[in-house]
């Protein structure tokens, strides 16, 4: 079936984030009931500056008439007040970063805070055209990203990072509260 891009507003969050928020936890094999408390966090999420959202989403079949959301992603404009700036600011010092490093990494930047794909539509470069919809016309200098880490950074959404030109920003790091190691990177814009 075939799938267009469309861009989310803040204001129709009540209609379309449970479908995003069923793409976000089929897509990272999640535990049900994981949607019910991310909810809240992302629907704060919306109001900080700079938000903004793409969706992958399907056209109906023949026997539907409602379009269903097959992949997602989103960010906004990263702060010096906010908990991923905060922790990345915290890691780069532990890894032994000078301040004018970290100020240069964590000042000014696009946060891309997620970006999923359903399964069932996986390998059909939905979150590519996502990814690059979503930078098109970001102003920041940059864009960051955590994904968790990988064996040989063997899956998906390593090669697209990869292929796009993300590279590493710090390695290893684990966020307060979980206990998985992430990898934080980043790239200038415009991506092109």
């Amino acid at each position: 079936m075939p799938i267009r891009l469309v861009d989310l507003s803040a204001q129709d969050a009540r209609t379309w984030l449970p479908d995003a928020l069923t793409v976000y936890v089929t897509a990272m094999n999640y535990p049900e009931g994981t949607e019910v408390q991310r909810a809240p966090l992302w629907q704060e999420h919306v109001h900080r500056p700079g938000w903004q959202a793409v969706a992958a989403v399907e056209s109906p079949g023949a026997a539907s008439s409602q379009e269903t959301i097959v992949g997602i992603a989103y960010g906004y404009r990263g702060a010096g007040d906010q908990w991923w700036n905060q922790q990345v600011r915290s890691g780069l010092t532990r890894a032994g970063a000078d301040p004018e490093r970290i100020r240069s990494i964590t000042d000014d930047y696009f946060e891309l805070t997620e970006l999923h794909v359903h399964p069932a539509a996986q390998g059909q470069q939905i979150g590519e055209a996502l990814l690059v919809r979503l930078l098109a016309d970001r102003t920041e200098p940059q864009v960051l990203l955590s994904t968790p880490e990988i064996s040989e950074e063997n899956n998906r959404a390593w090669r697209l990072y990869r292929r796009l030109g993300f590279a590493d920003v710090l390695r290893r790091f684990t966020f307060s509260g979980d206990p998985r190691p992430f990898a934080v990177l980043g790239r200038t814009l415009p991506l092109k």
